[in-house]
């Protein structure tokens, strides 16, 4: 039990014995700088349950808990808030009970519990993962290793979206427009040595050229915008086209199967660049026909309802929402029936699941909140535990993005220029001699990737961020490259500490040590918060408060100059425990720290 929990029992404790009310909550903060103090019961919201006058009511509760919690050695009240002194033998004791463990900061999940599947990254087959996929598999890992962290069991999943009509475009324009490659054949991945990704998303941008231009054409020979969009012959074939992939012809899924090979395999290049990976997959291809049989079963149940023409609904309007479509009048399902059945299936798939996270942009909100209400509706226990975790856009200083345009930036492109900049960044500072070409380009990588994934985590991932990749690498502020610069400054600490310090120690210890080690103990408590709001934002600011912690008492104290040899080995172990945390917490974000700097 942590000494906040341990105050807080003593608190409603107290409460009851001096006044013989019970409290629901008790309020903490870190105590002012100018009060004698280390952690701060805020007595204001107390009020609430017992009139008085707060330093009164401060007073008693501070006597009670001096009186009742060994670790509390004094108190002080000012005004409404109650400052009280926790005991050096209680850090030093925290600290020797976590120094060797591995895993400090970790729950292991229970035999019985149910797992959470997370979803995340569920590109389309037509083209390269760019930026906004960036965010979105960044969050989506990072959430899942949290949820992992905290005690769930996690599969990561994605569903790919590998079949429709804008599939159809990049197949159609490479049949049209593809030239022939080295090898005197139509040009593939292998032939022009292109990932094959980017060479399918490019015949997807000349789908659009192409289809602008008979557009034009048809508008110049007399009709609307409307009907030339429609009538335009590469529309019309790429339709044809997806009505004989849905009708199984050989020649067009043969060309289906390969195309998307291609792209498959580039895919695993970027996710492996960007270290990200995955459980379990879905394809659409697989899953667009399931939910059709639930609809029927709605029916039944009076969850779903038919319309004259035949098709069928689902009203929402009593629980704020609209009425929402899930068959056709033809009897074809919509994107909701698909995820409907989608969501069944997956746990009809893994058992145990008992929760899952989608990781969708902002954009689609309204239709996760109709998606869980309906899954609701229909009686899935498991229903109860759906989350959408809903994200804001990426925009650079260049402006929107538009794929169909060519106006993307692709992922791939993004983190080689991270690395990039990290590399001229690093140059500039100077400090890497002794390093081989090959330890160079590794380390840029890591701070160039580094930044990159601290940038976009640090913001809660509501909110939209403006992504400057020259801030980002940045040795100074609130940064993933000055937080792996801190802990490539403990390995050296580390590496230089020719003494034994792996005995445990009781010390008297320094006001900035003391400040560390509270900061230390925050960590379980922000690994559960950071799970609980599905926030790698709440990891990502308390390793860089850690950071901050560290480098004040690295300022102020003496570590491996210190003369006195209990001082110094307990500094060293402190640092060393610094940084496991830091590369704990670091991990769960997906970012890696390097051993130099």
């Amino acid at each position: 039990m942590s000494i906040q929990n341990s105050i807080e029992t003593k608190v409603k404790e107290g409460f009851l014995a001096l006044y013989n009310t019970e409290i629901p909550t008790v309020e903490f903060q870190a105590t002012r700088k100018e009060f004698e103090g280390d952690i701060t019961v805020v007595v204001f919201p107390l009020l609430r349950y017992k009139k008085g006058n707060p330093v009164q009511i401060g007073e008693d509760l501070g006597k009670y808990i001096v009186e009742n919690v060994t670790e509390i050695t004094n108190y002080n009240v000012v005004k409404g808030f109650l400052n009280l002194v926790i005991d050096d033998s209680f850090y030093t004791n925290f600290f020797n009970a976590i120094y060797s463990d591995a895993t400090y900061g970790f729950v292991s999940p229970k035999a019985d519990e149910k797992a959470v599947m997370v979803e995340y990254s569920s590109p389309n087959t037509n083209k390269p993962l760019h930026l906004g996929h960036v965010r979105n598999n960044l969050l989506g890992y990072s959430v899942a290793e949290i949820i992992k962290a905290a005690g769930k069991k996690v599969y990561k999943t994605q569903i790919i979206n590998d079949r429709g009509i804008h599939i159809c475009k990049s197949m159609l324009a490479w049949e049209k427009f593809a030239p022939n490659g080295s090898d005197g054949q139509k040009e593939t991945p292998e032939n022009t040595g292109l990932k094959g990704d980017k060479l399918v998303g490019n015949y997807y941008v000349k789908f659009d050229q192409e289809y602008k231009k008979e557009i034009a054409q048809l508008i110049a020979e007399g009709k609307t915008e409307d009907e030339a969009k429609k009538e335009a012959p590469l529309f019309v074939e790429a339709q044809q086209m997806l009505l004989k992939w849905e009708a199984g012809d050989a020649e067009v899924v043969a060309l289906w199967k390969e195309m998307n090979s291609w792209v498959y395999k580039g895919f695993e290049v970027t996710y492996k660049s960007m270290g990200v990976d995955f459980d379990t997959l879905y394809y659409e291809s697989n899953t667009y026909l399931l939910g059709k049989d639930v609809v029927a079963q709605g029916l039944e149940k009076g969850v779903f309802y038919k319309k004259e023409d035949g098709s069928v609904w689902c009203d929402l309007t009593e629980d704020g929402l609209d009425e929402k479509i899930v068959l056709r009048s033809d009897g074809t399902a919509v994107y909701m029936t698909q995820d409907i059945g989608t969501a069944i299936q997956r746990v009809k798939d893994y058992a145990d699941v008992g929760g899952m996270v989608y990781t969708v942009g902002n954009e689609q909100d309204y239709h996760f909140q109709v998606l869980f209400l309906i899954l609701k509706k229909l009686g899935f226990d498991w229903a109860k535990q759906l989350h959408h975790l809903s994200y804001g856009m990426v925009d650079l200083p260049s402006g929107k993005m538009k794929s169909r345009e060519g106006t993307v930036v692709d992922a791939d492109d993004l983190m080689d220029e991270m690395t990039a900049t990290a590399k001229e960044i690093s140059e500039e500072l100077g400090k890497l001699d002794g390093y081989s070409d090959k330890e160079k380009n590794e380390l840029y990588e890591t701070i160039g990737l580094g930044a990159l994934k601290y940038f976009i985590l640090k913001v809660d991932p509501k909110k939209r961020i403006l992504f400057d990749p020259k801030s980002s690498v940045d040795f100074q502020g609130n940064t993933g490259p000055f937080i792996q610069y801190t802990y490539a400054r403990i390995q050296s600490i580390i590496r230089k500490a020719d003494f034994d310090y792996s005995q445990p120690l009781t010390i008297e210890l320094h006001e900035k040590e003391k400040e560390l080690l509270k900061q230390l103990e925050l960590y379980p408590e922000t690994v559960q918060q950071a799970a609980a709001n599905y926030s790698p934002a709440i990891i990502a600011n308390y390793t860089y408060d850690l950071v901050k912690e560290f480098n004040s008492f690295y300022q102020n104290v003496h570590i491996l100059g210190e003369q006195d040899l209990n001082k110094k080995v307990f500094r060293v172990q402190l640092s060393k425990k610094v940084a496991e945390t830091i590369k704990s917490a670091f991990l769960l974000l997906g970012i890696q720290v390097p051993e130099r700097m």
